[in-house]
């Protein structure tokens, strides 16, 4: 006898979330943000609307107006523009400059959110590797590459230097932490990966077959740990060369299970 998966069935109880892109035929997490919040025992589901950027304020206009609307997950091109339409910022998404989760209180205000950086470190956390103290290494300074920068220093790493295509890019991102977060060092320039014990991809580099490495793994230390942001393929080619040099690494899975788990306690899932 084979095993078939029950579908979740939407009731008038049931919470709603909404993922707001354009375009809309990529987006695969809000199926695993529905069975995520299943799995908890939350009766709530993740719904993508394809919303152009000059209906987004209209269609946040309608949202805020549904009572039993919970959230809304903000992605491409959106996560900018999305920021002056909204009620109120946490600190995260204030210094971020970004929003990607947005949560809806019963009052119909909107309050937004980065989830990025906090998803990241609760991966690290969870896979062992417990970033207070650590001396980071960060590869890239997009905007992924912002959140988890602001995340690492609101979680205490001693030290954070970034590295970037742009190198004033990575300096602006680094005197934009060190001041937000004085208790960490934070700059920027040519490193040394190898006295670094926490390496983070933060690019997009490893998404797609023949990229290049994000930095030579011969660089790396065997005692580092390597951390990645992406996931698809689950284990980059970066990853792969970090575990033949005998590097601790954690997948970019780990960010998204953090980041589901951030949004369901923003939103008042549980």
């Amino acid at each position: 006898m084979t095993e078939t998966k029950q579908m979740h069935r939407i009731t008038g109880n049931t919470r709603l979330l909404f993922m707001l892109a354009d375009p809309v035929a990529n987006i695969r997490g809000n199926a695993l943000l529905t069975d995520f919040f299943q799995s908890k025992g939350a009766d709530a589901a993740m719904i993508p609307l394809h919303v152009h950027p000059e209906s987004l304020r209209t269609v946040l206009v309608g949202l805020r107006s549904i009572g039993n609307v919970a959230g809304i997950g903000i992605t491409l091109p959106h996560k900018i523009a999305v920021v002056p339409l909204l009620d109120q910022l946490t600190d995260r998404a204030r210094d971020v400059g970004a929003v990607n989760f947005v949560k809806r209180d019963a009052q119909g205000r909107l309050w937004g959110d980065n989830i990025d950086g906090l998803g990241f470190v609760a991966g690290l956390q969870a896979s062992g590797v417990e970033p207070f103290g650590m001396e980071v290494l960060q590869v890239g300074a997009g905007g992924a590459g912002r959140a988890i920068a602001f995340a690492l220093a609101a979680a205490g790493v001693s030290h954070l230097h970034i590295v970037n295509r742009s190198g004033d890019k990575a300096a602006a991102l680094a005197a934009a932490v060190q001041d937000a977060h004085p208790g960490c060092r934070c700059d920027s320039g040519d490193a040394e990966p190898r006295s670094y014990g926490l390496v983070v991809n933060t690019t997009s580099l490893g998404m797609r077959p023949g990229d290049a490495l994000p930095l030579s793994p011969e660089l790396l230390s065997p005692r580092s740990t390597f951390a990645e942001v992406i996931m698809t393929p689950a284990i980059t080619p970066m990853m792969a060369a970090a575990q033949a040099r005998g590097c601790r690494v954690v997948e970019g899975k780990a960010m998204l299970v953090g980041q589901m788990e951030a949004a369901a306690r923003f939103a008042g899932l549980w």
